[in-house]
């Protein structure tokens, strides 16, 4: 029974956060832009050297920093539906290169699915490389979950029983 709770409480994060990718995608790229800028000038504005520098430099800058940022975010969402995925995998008697190789797929699955949807929203494009920089995040979540796992529950090569 508590397996069965498990494993509808990571159904959930995991549509959870699902959805909230789905949420980023749809914006228009005039409004993701404005948001990345946002936290790009939240994170610099007390760094000196880059308050110094003159409009054009600073705005160069800020771009380079803006586009770093926004990979982090798709690298870093991803990396938790790795770590979802992997955990609901571990609560079922599979092999552990099913679970992995399911929660693999199941991540490159979606991000190829959220960079299609995003042809279709105004000021927005697909790049192969956010499904690349998205497919290493989903792995490194899945590593760390293989390696906590390992550390903490000696489950490396079992399912959680509970």
């Amino acid at each position: 029974m508590k397996i069965n709770i498990i494993r509808a409480i990571l159904i959930i994060l995991l549509i959870l956060t699902f959805f909230q990718i789905f949420r980023f995608s749809n914006q228009n790229g005039e409004k993701s832009s404005g948001i990345s800028r946002k936290i790009t000038t939240a994170v610099t504005k007390n760094v000196k050297k880059i308050q110094e520098l003159d409009e054009n430099k600073q705005e160069e800058v800020l771009g380079k920093i803006e586009k770093v940022i926004r990979k982090l975010a798709h690298f870093s969402i991803y990396m938790v539906v790795g770590m979802l995925m992997m955990l609901l995998m571990s609560t079922y008697k599979i092999k552990q290169f099913d679970r992995i190789a399911i929660s693999l797929i199941t991540g490159i699955i979606y991000a190829s699915s959220d960079e299609i949807h995003q042809l279709f929203i105004p000021g927005r494009s697909a790049m192969i490389t956010d499904v690349m920089i998205d497919t290493l995040g989903v792995l490194v979540g899945i590593l760390l979950i293989k390696i906590v796992m390992k550390m903490n529950f000696g489950t490396e090569k079992k399912s959680i029983t509970i």
